[in-house]
């Protein structure tokens, strides 16, 4: 016989959201790290933030996570990855189908969908729905201290609506092609002396190595990983191949880990 589905009121339905969705928000009014962009750059700096115990929050404007990964190449499933970033995709689970040594090819859904689970389980909160509109910073020195957030539905319904802000002590443009956080640092706070060039035409084996090379510190408290770094460098585009990616993620993790642990410089 099956088991009758328990009846509940729709005000604690309501009642229920609000109060957690509340709480996780003061809880992140002040964090260690901000990832903007849950692509695969961002999903995997936040799993390996998360796992050195950092309080660590990805901000994604769109309601999925994943990036550019779900497209694959022009819409087909399949993205390839190279070693030694397929370390990264086996210990979230992913299953790899080898094509020749050091050579491999994944579903997209495979990969978008273990990612964000190995962020989410190391501890990471991934919010959805939410942009990165603007900057927190200090001067004397000029420094990046956290973001100003709004629903992306505000943004898109061109309303008037104040943002809030959060803390936190390094923030991380995750967010792909457009470099969406370096540009608002380059537009706004000039002092900083950020440029986006935009990326170069398609070159994929040096695009690879550049991303992964040039993941940093763009100004003291703001970092830059995977296409973002391209856009300020203008390097090459790599097309659907994303080892470049998801080692520029654990890079910039680990940037950030030594840095906030006084080991940086």
């Amino acid at each position: 016989m099956t088991e009758k589905i328990r009846e509940v009121e729709e005000e604690v339905i309501t009642r229920s959201i609000i109060q957690k969705a509340m709480e996780d928000w003061i809880r992140l009014a002040e964090t260690d790290v901000v990832v903007v962009g849950a692509g695969p750059s961002g999903l995997t700096a936040a799993r390996y933030l998360a796992k050195a115990g950092l309080k660590t929050v990805v901000f994604e404007r769109k309601l999925s996570f994943g990036g550019g990964i779900g497209g694959g190449g022009m819409q087909f499933h399949k993205i390839v990855v190279q070693s030694p970033a397929d370390k990264i995709l086996r210990d979230v689970g992913c299953r790899l189908e080898p094509l020749e040594k050091g050579l491999f090819i994944v579903d997209t859904a495979d990969v978008m969908a273990k990612l964000a689970c190995g962020a989410i389980d190391a501890g990471a909160k991934i919010i959805l729905g939410v942009t990165v509109d603007d900057l927190i910073y200090r001067d004397s020195p000029t420094r990046v201290v956290g973001v100003v957030v709004q629903w992306t539905s505000i943004i898109m319904a061109g309303l008037h609506v104040d943002p809030l802000a959060v803390k936190a002590k390094a923030v991380i443009d995750c967010t792909g092609h457009d470099a969406e956080v370096l540009a608002v640092a380059s537009r706004k706070i000039p002092e900083l002396g950020i440029t986006i060039q935009g990326e170069k035409s398609m070159w994929s084996s040096r695009a690879e190595e550049l991303t992964v090379k040039n993941t940093r510190e763009i100004c003291p408290g703001l970092f830059a990983a995977g296409m973002a770094v391209a856009a300020v460098d203008q390097a090459p585009r790599m097309g659907p191949i994303f080892g470049g990616m998801l080692l520029s993620g654990e890079k910039v993790a680990k940037l950030v880990i030594e840095k906030l642990r006084g080991k940086g410089t």
